[in-house]
């Protein structure tokens, strides 16, 4: 898998967590619920990406 691809999975976790976050201290629970829902993705697909690598070798 593409370093590029590897970073925005990354950054898609990242940016999940911080949208958590923000919704916690604002008391949003859409904001809290999309940022799970961002994290997870992004994770998954992380995820993914290493089964992917480590049947490529």
């Amino acid at each position: 898998m593409s370093t590029g691809k590897k970073i925005a999975h990354k950054a898609e976790a990242v940016k999940g967590g911080a949208k958590k976050t923000v919704g916690r201290v604002t008391g949003s629970r859409r904001l809290q619920a999309e940022g799970r829902g961002d994290q997870i993705n992004g994770n998954t697909k992380q995820a993914g990406a290493k089964i992917k690598d480590a049947f490529k070798h």
